[in-house]
């Protein structure tokens, strides 16, 4: 019996070292990966003797209190004269990857994806929910106030302002997507996103801020032929091509959202579900997958030169035909007029691709998610915000529209209240 002793005992040495378990559920497909530790004490022994043990997963496993799966068992081995009391205790099951086009996998659970954030800390939530609630609210205010001015004063109805009209409710549309969905996950103190609202709320950005950039492009266009071509102006910019231009600018920003989106529903993801973003950002999704990304990265890159670069190169190629024009005007006063009929989207161009190209470069250089979260809050929220105020402050039309548009407003309060006194 001592050879048979010595072999239990060396069988017991090599099968401690055995603790981590692949098992699969039969039938179903799915697998994860388990932490196994079992063992037991045999008749007369005073030295814990861990072995290997099959797990029934019809099993009902019970809950120890920090809600790791426990169980106990005899395990007798015949022909030898242990006789243990087993417990065993699944420490950690990790999912693989779950395929959200077939709705089939090897996870077990899928609800969603985790929203990281700007921060962890507590004690910053509170002040992250005022600032960004009061630059929302800042947002929809300014830009509802330029959208209700250029449609209520025909004096302004002129194509500088009908593209900005369409840019201010962009503007209102691009923040509404992640700005509210950010505020509620602080107020819940819940992170959780569904994997639909997740690629809704990244085919709804993508679609506002292609139309921006091309709606950018096409007031840049408008600048150009009012400089360059003032006695065309009415004649090329005649009403029909600026509803073209506006609804061709949405049009190709709805298809990009959409190749976007369709491309991401064809990716596995990991078990790995964490975004360290405040929104659900289409880079930081292409790098949880599990799947070959290539195709999708490539549709990146492309979408990025066509519906960015474009645009910008458009944009710098009417403001250098601008500048060669401004600089043929004799007077000092007919350059300063010149000029300040474009300084306000000069400025409003300025803001949103140095921001956007400031995000871009600080991630690509510092390769910190954080880092580039904190950054895009730039374009997101505080270029939308600032918009409003660049074009109040700096145009004298749209400042008088304003006035207009408050002292015709007790005037029509007044004469709906006799209305319904009359009715009554």
């Amino acid at each position: 019996m001592d050879k048979e002793d010595a072999v239990q005992s060396q069988l017991c040495h090599c099968l401690h070292h055995f603790l981590l378990l692949t098992s699969t559920k039969p039938g179903t497909g799915q697998s994860g990966v388990v932490h196994v530790a079992e063992g037991g004490y045999g008749p007369g022994e005073d030295r814990f003797v861990p072995w290997t043990q099959s797990q029934n997963w019809d099993q009902e496993l019970p809950s120890d209190p920090s809600g790791n799966r426990a169980s106990d068992s005899i395990v007798s081995y015949p022909g030898t004269n242990l006789d243990l009391h087993t417990e065993t205790f699944i420490l950690q099951t990790q999912p693989s990857h779950y395929n959200h086009d077939t709705g089939h996998g090897n996870d077990t659970q899928f609800s969603g994806f985790l929203l990281l954030g700007l921060s962890n800390k507590p004690e910053l939530q509170l002040p992250i929910f005022g600032l960004f609630l009061s630059m929302y609210l800042i947002t929809l205010f300014g830009n509802l106030l330029i959208i209700l001015a250029v449609s209520s004063d025909s004096q302004i109805h002129t194509p500088m302002y009908f593209f900005l009209a369409n840019l201010s409710f962009v503007d209102i549309c691009f923040t509404t997507t992640t700005i509210p969905k950010m505020l509620v996950n602080i107020q819940t103190q819940s992170k959780v996103i569904t994997y639909t609202g997740c690629i809704s709320q990244i085919c709804f950005a993508l679609l506002f801020a292609g139309w921006d950039d091309l709606l950018l492009a096409v007031m840049a266009y408008d600048r150009f032929v009012a400089i360059c071509h003032p006695l065309q102006y009415t004649v090329i910019m005649n009403p029909w091509l600026c509803g073209v231009l506006a609804l061709v600018s949405c049009i190709v920003s709805v298809l990009n959202s959409l190749l976007q989106s369709l491309m991401l529903l064809h990716l596995s993801f990991c078990s790995e579900v964490e975004i360290p973003h405040f929104f659900c950002e289409l880079h930081q999704m292409i790098q949880l997958a599990c799947s070959n990304t290539f195709l999708n990265d490539t549709v990146i890159y492309v979408s990025a030169v066509l519906l960015a670069g474009a645009p910008l190169a458009g944009i710098l190629c009417s403001y250098s035909k601008i500048i060669s024009s401004i600089r043929r005007i004799s007077s000092a006063e007919g350059k300063y007029k010149a000029f300040s009929t474009c300084a306000s989207h000069l400025s409003v161009v300025s803001l949103f691709y140095c921001t956007v190209l400031g995000v871009y470069l600080s991630s690509a250089a510092t390769q910190s998610s954080h880092a580039s979260a904190v950054a895009s809050v730039m374009y997101m929220v505080v270029s939308p915000m600032l918009n409003p105020f660049i074009y109040t402050l700096r145009n004298r039309d749209i400042k008088e529209a304003l006035e207009r548009f408050f002292r015709r407003a007790p005037i029509k309060g007044t004469i709906v209240l006799v209305v319904k006194k009359c009715l009554d």
